[in-house]
């Protein structure tokens, strides 16, 4: 294990879904398979080494870059950031598992591995050029595919999050470059470095706007109401591959940025803030749960359960207590697993079906009782059943927000009685009433078993016993904590 801890893991992290686009666009999509197996192999290796959560880096590495700008490759791992590459990996071996039987060109498995890099580099990134680098790297490969491969509406939908996407991109760098500028003027140190431009002195009168900067960037990609237009076509019109690494992936590197870049680089400006969190928070459960509710297609019903579950995590950063934020901060690995497998079972309704409007479904539990069952099980998990993972992190989050002020975590149980009415809606549209479309099909297959059986395991063991995850998690939040002035924001 020496040896083990001697070695740029992290880089070879972060470097190894690229090497295996380059190795799919020469080899075939085969190569995409070994990349992701190998990335799981890193992954592990790093696991071991969470032993010590007490730990501000579970490792830390740094290397020279631009060093006229003062930029330099610096990739930091905690208990956080480890979570949220394993849901990165797990996630990307779903996609990969999902689209073999119907994607067969090569450049689809390399956006996807691109994709991913990119991802990795948010989530690791101590450095603010490598970290808006990396962001561009994560979003632009997705685009190209639903732009290439999404459904009749896809240049439209790529478009519309292009646009927001440059919006939210354009608005992250000025705020950059203007703390970089900062920095340099005040110490003659011109750096990106995360921990030296938390030193940095901003003028009252900049922070509320290079913070609303920062905010607005990172709300997008959550997406959080009303910042969420780019959402409903692109999920709708994306290959489901690109949809679950949208909701399940990504909208964890916008929550990511608030609170791994914004709250320590602003933290008086972010106490502040907190009020307007919360009321995004429960626009977000709200509007989300409503629009979820009143869908008929499925992608788009299980695209705005994914805002609502969202909203909660906003509302456990808005809570910023510690039990708030523990529950938040778990969430966000557990949101992209449940989500996740909503949108393969949505899938793989609609390869039997060939439909994902409720009109057109039902009776699907008699004709294909183990694809039923995942189903079930699944929505289950998005309605927040106890024992499920879903149900730990939201008890949580309101928990926390009852102790900050009992009005906020009032109106918070509402989105769960939502909850209980689009997640029975959509089970009693798939899977009771009347049978609609081809009177025979076929069950889940071994493969289709293989994608969802981890992901099955994932939801007991978050929700069945969630300590170990929570213990990995006491470090971040803990650092957290020292941010933020007052415990809770909350009027």
């Amino acid at each position: 294990m020496n040896g083990l801890s001697n070695m740029p893991l992290l880089s070879v992290l972060l470097l190894l879904p690229l090497a295996g686009a380059l190795a799919c666009l020469a080899w075939g999509r085969r190569a995409a398979v070994v990349a992701v197996m190998l990335e799981a192999v890193v992954a592990l290796v790093l696991q071991s080494g969470s032993a010590t959560p007490a730990l501000r880096w579970i490792r830390f590495e740094d290397w020279a870059w631009i060093e006229r700008f003062g930029a330099r490759i610096s990739l930091g791992l905690d208990g956080l950031s480890l979570l949220l590459v394993w849901l990165t990996v797990i996630l990307l071996a779903v996609a990969v598992g999902l689209s073999w039987p119907r994607y067969r060109q090569p450049g689809f498995y390399a956006l996807l591995l691109t994709s991913c890099s990119g991802i990795l580099g948010v989530f690791l990134a101590q450095d603010l050029l490598l970290f808006y680098l990396c962001w561009e790297i994560m979003l632009l490969p997705l685009i190209l595919c639903i732009a290439l491969w999404g459904g009749a509406r896809r240049v439209e939908a790529a478009f519309k999050l292009l646009l927001f996407t440059l919006a939210g991109s354009l608005l992250m760098l000025l705020a950059f470059l203007g703390l970089f500028l900062l920095h340099g003027r005040q110490t003659g140190d011109y750096s990106f470095a995360l921990q030296a431009l938390g030193t940095t002195v901003i003028p009252p009168e900049l922070a509320p706007w290079m913070f609303g900067c920062l905010a607005v960037a990172f709300l997008v990609k959550v997406p959080a109401v009303p910042l969420h237009g780019w959402l409903p076509d692109a999920y709708q019109e994306a290959p489901t591959a690109v949809t679950l690494l949208l909701s399940g992936v990504l909208a964890k590197a916008g929550i990511f940025g608030l609170v791994r870049v914004a709250l320590p680089l602003f933290p008086a400006t972010w106490n502040s803030f907190l009020p307007v969190l919360g009321v995004v928070a429960l626009v977000s459960i709200g509007y989300g749960g409503w629009l979820a509710y009143v869908q008929t297609d499925l992608k788009r019903l299980v695209g705005y359960i994914s805002v609502a579950h969202l909203g909660f995590i906003l509302l456990g950063l808005a809570a910023s207590n510690a039990m708030a934020l523990q529950g938040a901060l778990l969430q966000l690995f557990n949101h992209g697993i449940a989500t996740a497998a909503l949108f393969v079972v949505v899938a793989l309704v609609e390869r039997r079906t060939a439909s994902r409007q409720l009109p057109q479904l039902g009776g699907l539990w008699s004709r294909t009782p183990q694809l039923g069952a995942m189903v079930l099980f699944f929505s289950l998990t998005a309605l927040g059943l106890p024992g499920l993972n879903i149900f730990i992190g939201e008890i949580l989050i309101l928990l926390g927000a009852f102790r900050v002020q009992p009005w906020w975590g009032a109106a918070g149980m509402l989105g769960v009685l939502l909850a209980a009415c689009y997640t029975l809606r959509m089970v009693q549209g798939i899977l009771w009433g009347v049978p609609r479309g081809p009177e025979k099909m076929a069950d889940m297959n071994r493969g289709e078993a293989l994608i969802l059986a981890p992901l099955t395991v994932l939801v007991l063991w978050f929700g069945l016993y969630p300590m170990p995850f929570l213990t990995l998690l006491r470090g971040p939040v803990e650092q957290l904590l020292t941010h933020i002035v007052t415990t809770g924001g909350l009027p």
